[in-house]
């Protein structure tokens, strides 16, 4: 993807605020990044984290995301491990996802965007700790939790047992 974007190492880097050493060990698959450093690359190449991961723009009015076919995203350091759910309607600006925080880890801190993007979440088991610039969340099972990413956050399951929630994601234009 970056050099159909005809980027070079060096203007990832600075795109991205991912160092060209690593971007470099991702390229040749030296290195398994982190969830923030894969988030971080993907917006430095203008993509979703689904699109970096490979997913193909649905064009029909119905489609199918069999469990079998989904996107997932394990973080090797962490534990975290993301699922894309929904069939791939990018151009909507709509996913949803399932996250997965084993004990005692966080996803790490996640840029923010650029432009406007919103997330929902509800949680399915456990407890998350969603830490943003104005405070810290603390949700349980059955909460349902929004808001706007405007600064770096971070999600964190900082309890002994799992935490997995779903995870809806807005862009807008």
């Amino acid at each position: 993807m970056r050099k159909t974007a005809g980027l070079t190492l060096d203007a990832l880097a600075e795109r991205s605020g991912v160092s060209r050493a690593m971007l470099s060990k991702v390229e040749r698959g030296e290195k398994n990044p982190t969830l923030a450093v894969v988030t971080r690359i993907a917006q430095g190449l203008d993509t979703s984290l689904s699109g970096l991961m490979g997913a193909e723009t649905e064009t029909t009015p119905v489609a199918i995301r069999r469990a079998g076919q989904r996107l997932s995203f394990y973080d090797e350091e962490t534990g975290f491990e993301r699922h894309l759910l929904s069939p791939a309607h990018i151009e909507t600006g709509v996913e949803l996802l399932l996250h997965i925080i084993p004990p005692g880890a966080s996803s790490g801190l996640l840029p923010a965007y650029d432009g406007f993007v919103e997330k929902h979440l509800i949680i399915q088991e456990g407890q998350l700790s969603v830490h943003l610039d104005d405070g810290s969340y603390h949700l349980q099972a059955g909460d349902s939790f929004y808001f706007q990413i405007r600064a770096p956050y971070r999600f964190a399951n900082e309890t002994r047992s799992r935490c997995s929630y779903y995870c809806v994601i807005v862009r807008r234009p």
